[in-house]
């Protein structure tokens, strides 16, 4: 598997230590941290809190994706996302933006954005023109459906090769309009069209995922229901468990952990390696 992985002024090697990618919702309905870090001084103290605590990259949210979530207007979000991308300019972290919609990718790479986290897979029209010039890393995740109706009925035949096939589809497309290869990272898109079952399916199927593509594999399983449904634990209670899921998926062969709790996650992940040499 690819060991470098470009993200605009950050060229991360993927030896040792998986990435942590650290949450920060701007949005008022996020389905953990709704409305926490909605101005931008919180935003920013969040951050900051990010990087003392060890974070590799710190991914903007502006729409909120849980289940039922309505779509947001590109003004709003664009009203919500920059602001944080131009003031975290020199925080001196990679900083991802996590959108579907190209108007807000444009503006985010113009910005000074080093990764655009799409959980369209990069199929909007207009989307792959909007990043292929640039140098900001790439991250396609699977979805089945939209966050709309996503969760209402998820069906496959084969979850764990039907999600390979379209990543790999959304490779190649990438690929044939002159994207690096150093540049993308996948994400099977846990708890987006997907029932605990299929979650935990691709979580063990992590390293296949990678054999197979030949590309790292981002796993965000932070907080999901996922992670309630085997402990019974609401939202807030999920801590311990999604700390679980994340060594498991370093475990299964994770190259990028998207997480809330950085600091957690970050020590967890030291006394996994001082135990393992």
């Amino acid at each position: 598997m690819r060991q470098l992985l470009q993200c605009g002024r950050f060229s991360f090697r993927l030896e040792g230590r998986p990435l942590v990618m650290g949450i920060l919702n701007v949005t008022p309905d996020s389905f953990s941290d709704g409305g926490r870090y909605g101005t931008l001084e919180f935003a920013i103290s969040k951050a900051e809190e990010m990087v003392r605590d060890g974070v590799d990259l710190i991914d903007i949210g502006g729409e909120s994706t849980r289940p039922g979530s309505p779509s947001v207007p590109v003004e709003e979000e664009l009203r919500r996302v920059m602001p944080a991308v131009y003031a975290l300019q020199e925080i001196g972290r990679a900083i991802s933006v996590d959108t579907c919609k190209p108007q807000v990718m444009r503006e985010a790479i113009i910005a000074g954005a080093d990764m655009i986290n799409d959980i369209n897979g990069f199929r909007a029209p207009g989307a792959i023109e909007a990043v292929k010039d640039s140098d900001c890393g790439l991250c396609i995740m699977h979805m089945q459906g939209t966050p709309q109706d996503m969760q209402a009925q998820p069906v496959y035949q084969d979850v764990v090769r039907e999600v390979i096939d379209f990543l790999r589809e959304r490779v190649d497309a990438l690929l044939a309009a002159g994207i690096e290869r150093e540049r993308i990272c996948l994400d099977p898109g846990l708890g987006f069209g997907k029932t605990v079952e299929h979650n935990y399916a691709l979580l063990r199927a992590t390293a296949r995922i990678e054999e197979e593509l030949d590309l790292p594999v981002l796993i965000g399983l932070s907080r999901k229901s996922m992670i309630g449904a085997v402990t019974g634990r609401p939202v807030e209670g999920r801590l311990p468990g999604s700390i679980a899921g994340a060594l498991a998926a370093v475990a299964h062969g994770a190259k990028i952990l998207r997480v809330h709790d950085v600091a957690e996650t970050v020590d967890a992940l030291k006394v996994w390696r001082a135990a393992l040499v």
